[in-house]
């Protein structure tokens, strides 16, 4: 068996390569729309390792997936074969949908900004809302010059109202409630 490394050095010069093999820079707009993706799954993880409840873990596991799909399809350039990778299914935004209106049957009303806070989970909730809201600005962008499978743009966005909803609910679990935002007079 031969060693595996995960230096390669292939991108010492500052490029990389998508799937498909064309090498283009590490900014590229591509790499932008995955690498804030994965960072985003990255932010998944901590929020999943936190004191919430098993429900939520398995949602957020299976949510880790489809974001790792999205990568895998933002990655995909011409000569890449997408019928060897996994695909976005329209019932993966129905599941955040369902998810969210099962969350908000339970919570009061929202009348006000809230600011993250009052718990870690709570927080670490609204870090994964921020970062989705900017991966869904990257793709988008992409979008406008590429091709992006609509079901990713979609989900993306689902997802950051899920991260939202689940904020508060973690808020209301975990007995600290909203903390409202009070603009200054």
């Amino acid at each position: 068996m031969k060693d595996w490394k995960i230096y390669t050095k292939t991108g010492d010069k500052g490029q990389t390569s998508l799937l498909g093999g064309r090498r283009v820079p590490k900014h590229h707009l591509k790499i932008e729309a995955y690498g804030t993706a994965d960072e985003l799954n990255a932010f998944i993880g901590l929020l999943r390792d936190q004191d919430i409840d098993a429900h939520y873990k398995e949602v957020l596991l299976e949510i880790q997936d489809r974001v790792f799909t999205a990568e895998s399809l933002l990655a995909c350039d011409e000569g890449c074969v997408p019928e060897h990778l996994p695909r976005m299914q329209a019932s993966d935004s129905e599941v955040l949908e369902k998810e969210i209106d099962q969350m908000n049957e339970s919570l009061p009303e929202l009348t006000n900004f809230i600011l993250p806070g009052g718990h870690p989970a709570v927080s670490y909730a609204h870090v994964c809302r921020c970062v989705c809201r900017r991966a869904e600005r990257i793709i988008t962008q992409l979008a406008e010059e590429d091709k992006v499978d609509e079901l990713v743009i979609r989900y993306f966005n689902r997802l950051s109202d899920y991260f939202f909803v689940l904020a508060r609910k973690l808020a209301l679990d975990h007995g600290v409630g909203d903390t409202l935002w009070k603009a200054r007079k």
